[in-house]
C-alpha cells in the first residue's frame, strides 16, 4: 500500500484528526483499555455514560464501515463501574477490499492514544460440536488462515519489532480469572475457551472446511480479530479477546447461515455479554 514512513504519516494524521473530532483534550480521563466490537455487539457501546462520539469516516484516512451490524464509529466514554474505554463500534475486514494496514489502522491509533490493553471481540460460527450457538468463548489462541500478514512490509522500528513473538498473546492469567469469576458468580452466562480461526471470508465455510478446521485445532471459525491481534501486540498493547458464538459451522446443523441472522443472535445474548465485557474491564482496571 504504502513505504513505512507514509503508513506512520497516515497514522499520525488519523490521530491528530480523531482527537480534533472526539475533543481528546477535553478528557480528563484518558482511558488506558480500548474494546472492538464485532457484529450485532455493539449495545455496549450505546450503554457508555458522559459519551464523545465521532464516525469512521469522519477521520481522516479512514472508510466507512461497510458491514451490516457495524456502526462504524469511535465512541469514548464510561462504563457502569465508571472506568473510562475508548471503543471502535465496528471494525474493518479484509473482505471489504481492505489492505490490511487499513483495518489495523485503529489498533495504530490506539497505540497512539496511549492504549494499554485492548479486548477484541467478535461474532462467530463454532466448529467444535461440544460449544453451542448462544456461548461466549474466551479466546486463548489463534489460527491466521488469511494467507497474509498484517506486519508484511512494515519494518520499521517506530512501530514495534519486526518479528513478533506470539506467546501467550491473548493473555492467558486474565482469561483464568474471568472464566473463574464466571463460575463463581454468573453461572448463567454460557462461557468457554478456545482457539479462534481468522479465514477471508465473506463465504461462510464449507462443511468439508468446518471440519478440517476443526481438525487443525480450531473450535471458532470468523473472519477478523487475529490480524488487529497480531498488530497489537508488535505495539505493545496487551490483548483479550471474547468471541459470542452466533451459530453452528457448515455440517454442524441443517440450518442455512445469513449474516442477519448472525446479527440477530448478536443482539439476543448482548445483556449477558455487557456483562462479560464489563467484568472484563474491571478485571484489566
Amino acid at each position: 500500500m504504502t513505504k513505512n514512513s507514509d503508513y506512520i504519516q497516515i497514522i499520525n494524521e488519523a490521530t491528530t484528526s480523531l482527537k480534533d473530532k472526539i475533543d481528546w483534550d477535553s478528557i480528563t480521563q484518558k482511558p488506558k483499555i480500548a474494546l472492538v466490537l464485532g457484529s450485532g455487539l455493539g449495545k455496549f457501546a450505546d450503554d457508555l455514560k458522559d459519551k464523545k462520539i465521532v464516525s469512521f469516516e469522519d477521520i481522516t484516512h479512514f472508510p466507512p464501515s461497510g458491514v451490516p451490524g457495524h456502526a462504524g464509529r469511535w465512541v469514548y466514554g464510561l462504563t457502569e463501574n465508571n472506568i473510562p474505554v475508548l471503543v471502535a463500534q465496528g471494525r474493518y475486514h479484509f473482505y471489504e477490499g481492505h489492505d490490511l494496514k487499513i483495518i489495523t489502522l485503529p489498533i495504530r491509533v490506539m497505540k497512539e492514544l496511549g492504549i494499554e490493553h485492548v479486548v477484541l471481540t467478535n461474532a462467530a460460527g463454532t466448529a467444535n460440536p461440544d460449544f453451542h450457538a448462544g456461548d461466549f468463548m474466551l479466546i486463548d489462541d489463534h489460527i491466521n488462515f488469511i494467507g497474509h500478514s498484517p506486519l508484511n512490509g512494515v519494518a520499521d522500528e517506530r512501530l514495534g519489532p519486526m518479528f513478533v513473538d506470539q506467546s501467550d498473546l491473548y493473555i492467558k492469567k486474565n482469561n483464568d480469572a474471568l472464566y473463574a469469576l464466571c463460575q463463581e458468580k454468573h453461572a448463567d452466562i454460557p462461557v468457554c475457551r478456545g482457539v479462534y480461526c481468522c479465514s477471508m471470508g465473506p463465504q461462510y465455510e464449507s462443511a468439508a472446511e468446518v471440519k478440517m478446521f476443526g481438525q487443525l485445532g480450531a473450535d471458532a471459525l470468523g473472519m477478523s480479530t487475529v490480524p488487529e491481534a497480531i498488530v497489537a501486540r508488535q505495539a505493545g498493547i496487551k490483548v483479550n479477546g471474547i468471541t459470542c458464538l452466533t451459530n453452528y459451522g457448515t455440517g454442524l446443523s441443517d440450518q442455512p447461515l445469513n449474516h442477519e441472522e448472525v446479527s440477530e443472535m448478536g443482539k439476543k445474548r448482548a445483556p449477558q455479554f455487557m456483562i462479560l465485557v464489563n467484568e472484563m474491564v474491571k478485571l484489566l482496571s
